[in-house]
């Protein structure tokens, strides 16, 4: 991200233990992190928690140590340690470390373009080899790459579909899932008939918000760009968009406030029965799993005038900071996760897909992931490579929720403003 426009969020307490402590040996502060005496290198990574936090058995602590200490033992002078951090606040608390020059040497999180324009990341040929480059997705490496040079390493994706409760839909009366918006207000008025609280999930928290409204731009032709490439947060089709979801919060067959509602909730929700349909990922899956949920569906998501014939296609990313001088090592670390278990282990735990030819491969076979896996090749994206992205994320993640309770086209207008000015 371009830090100098983020803003500086203290950095919390544990975030300034790890900084400072390097392991055994190790020398702090984010520079050369060789050991003095045995030749033993630390890498420092921060990593997004895909799992349910500290404690807990996917926790991405746990998930992590696994994958560390099994490269240790294969390079014994290279010891990687890791930073957990949640989804709402890795962007602030890695902000906050590179405005004081306490860069990782590896970071993975959702966004890379804007450390590309500080000049912060290595090129990718210098930390990953030509074969395992090679078998990348090529349309998703395409996506990590700024001015044709690669930077952003692909490192989990998902893609998106309706789930809807098929015991809720019986009950109502409903025969089939819906193909068009008309159709699924239709089934959510079914469904609050029957006494179903949330009809329709809709979660616009700043957890996922962006990937839920683009769902619904691209359900009416919109996005958060043109056709030619500039910002169109604020086209007449995604006003009109967000004013059809408006009248669906107001006449109460959503999630009730769903600016307030993170995506984790509303599939737990939809997990535990109080849901009728919601847009969900293959990750939504242990969610359902977990709450017993066992009767529901998976369909195209409906737009406008029939279902989408694209889908979000999220991809999540790894990169490598140039400040430590320890690309030999990171190369090292990079092959190893993805030419061994690691990158297969990630997709099993959270049932987020792989970015390789060889790991879409393995899991061909698993028939709750074949609708995503089979949704991927026709993707539609995030607008990753404009810079200005990382600056207007976590702002559509603060007030796009906004656009469902008072004026749409406000809303998306001063949305439209911070494109324009970021940069």
């Amino acid at each position: 991200m371009n830090m100098k426009l983020v803003g500086g969020a203290a950095l919390g307490l544990a975030t300034m233990l790890v900084l400072s402590s390097c392991g055994s040996g190790g020398s702090g502060g984010g520079g050369d992190t060789q050991a003095a005496g045995d030749g033993q290198v630390t890498l420092k990574m921060v990593a997004a928690d895909y799992g349910d936090g500290p404690g807990k058995p996917n926790s991405g602590e746990t998930f992590w140590k696994g994958v560390t200490d099994e490269f240790t033992k294969a390079n014994p002078n290279i010891k990687v340690e890791v930073q957990v951090i949640n989804w709402n606040d890795i962007d602030k608390q890695v902000a906050t470390m590179v405005q004081n020059g306490q860069v990782p040497d590896i970071l993975q999180t959702g966004d890379y373009s804007g450390f590309v324009e500080d000049g912060l990341l290595h090129k990718v040929d210098e930390v990953l080899s030509p074969n395992v480059s090679g078998d990348m997705l090529q349309k998703f490496a395409e996506f990590g790459k700024v001015d044709g040079t690669a930077y952003g390493i692909p490192f989990v994706s998902s893609a998106r579909a309706l789930f809807y409760n098929k015991d809720l839909f019986e009950q109502a009366g409903i025969a089939e899932p819906p193909k068009t918006w008309d159709e699924l207000k239709a089934a959510a008025e079914k469904l609050k008939a029957k006494g179903v609280t949330q009809p329709f999930g809709l979660p616009l928290g700043q957890e996922e918000a962006q990937a839920e409204s683009f769902l619904w731009m691209l359900g009416n032709g919109g996005g958060y760009k043109d056709a030619s490439g500039k910002w169109a947060i604020n086209s007449a089709q995604n006003v009109e968009t967000f004013t059809y979801m408006k009248g669906l919060v107001d006449a109460g067959l959503t999630t009730p406030n769903p600016g307030t509602k993170d995506r984790k909730t509303v599939w737990e929700d939809f997990g535990a029965g109080k849901v009728g349909m919601v847009n969900g990922g293959p990750m939504s899956i242990p969610i359902f799993d977990a709450a017993g949920l066992k009767n529901y569906g998976v369909a195209p998501i409906p737009g406008k005038a029939g279902p989408l014939d694209t889908t979000l296609g999220v991809m999540d990313w790894i990169m490598a900071f140039n400040k430590n001088g320890h690309a030999a090592e990171i190369k090292k670390f990079f092959d190893f996760f993805y030419t061994g278990a690691a990158a297969q282990k990630i997709s099993d735990t959270y049932k987020l897909l792989p970015v390789t030819n060889g790991g879409i491969q393995k899991l061909s076979g698993d028939e709750k992931l074949k609708p995503f896996l089979d949704a991927l090749p026709n993707a539609s994206f995030y607008p990753f490579q404009d810079p200005k992205w990382a600056t207007l994320n976590p702002a559509i993640k603060q007030t796009i929720g906004g656009a469902v309770k008072d004026d749409p086209a406000k809303v998306l207008g001063e949305l439209q403003k911070t494109a324009e000015a970021a940069g």
